[in-house]
């Protein structure tokens, strides 16, 4: 069933598991994350982002995404991730995406404000969700993820919600988007120190490449949707190096179970499974 971020986020954060966004550039993804969700009975959040559509236009395959949620048996989230621009968040809400996220974190901070505070009013006026995010989630293979400047604060985070009445608030703690190449340091007294100031669902950017222990601890400390999409990619092109098997479907049934197992074990690590 198609449902907005309230409707699954909220359960999260009053008890302590996360939801994780599977972003999915094509329908063999698509199909991994839903019959996974299905299988452990977990809500899901799928769809993808504009850093993706080189890979995936949305008009091709928003139709597919918002058809699998509709007739899915558990609730799912179509959620457009890291909308950079107003033109692009408008099209995914006209293509029937029930949540986006307004990314303005790169650039000015009145201007992220303002424009995410507009977006809010658009989505909540055609019962869609928004995600924002204020502080900066980098890249792995950029220092940004050691930055600590860069790391949301408290009076950050109570400031820009009050602003703009996003519905939930991606946070910068330490980690990156994409492949670590080391360690990334998360700084959980900070998420603690945020989450005791907010009602607002938290969100992890970056968590391809996290520890189960660094999952559990931000998840036992108040994030409620996680986002992983490296992670799916590396099962597949783990499938698609090394496999025996033979034949061009066969291989893409392979791939298909081994992206559904990667999102398996992350629902059955963040604790969604049994939730739906």
């Amino acid at each position: 069933m198609l449902v907005n971020l309230n409707d699954v986020l909220l359960d999260a954060q009053k008890n302590h598991y996360g939801v994780g966004l599977f972003n999915t550039t094509d329908t063999d993804m698509l199909e991994a994350a839903i019959s996974a969700a299905e299988e452990l009975r977990s809500p899901i959040i799928i769809g993808t982002a504009e850093v993706l559509l080189p890979f995936g236009e949305l008009q091709l395959i928003a139709p597919s995404i918002i058809a699998a949620a509709k007739r899915a048996s558990v609730p799912v989230v179509v959620h457009y991730d890291h909308g950079l621009t107003f033109e692009r968040c408008m099209e995914a809400l006209k293509l029937g995406f029930s949540s986006v996220m307004f990314d303005g974190s790169a650039g000015d901070v009145a201007e992220n404000l303002k424009a995410t505070r507009e977006m809010v009013k658009i989505a909540h006026a055609m019962g869609a969700t928004v995600e924002g995010e204020i502080g900066h989630v980098g890249q792995a293979d950029t220092c940004d993820n050691e930055t600590e400047d860069r790391y949301t604060t408290p009076e950050e985070a109570i400031s820009f919600v009050d602003a703009t009445g996003v519905d939930a608030l991606a946070i910068a703690i330490g980690t990156a988007h994409g492949a670590y190449k080391s360690k990334p340091k998360l700084d959980i007294a900070r998420l603690q120190q945020i989450r005791a100031a907010l009602d607002t669902p938290l969100v992890l950017h970056g968590g391809s490449g996290l520890s189960d222990d660094d999952f559990r601890n931000t998840i036992q400390n108040g994030i409620a949707k996680v986002n992983i999409f490296t992670d799916l990619c590396l099962a597949g092109e783990n499938v698609m190096k090394n496999t025996k098997t033979e034949g061009y479907l066969n291989i893409r049934n392979e791939k298909v179970q081994a992206i559904k197992e990667a999102v398996m074990r992350k629902m059955i690590l963040f604790g969604s499974n049994g939730k739906a």
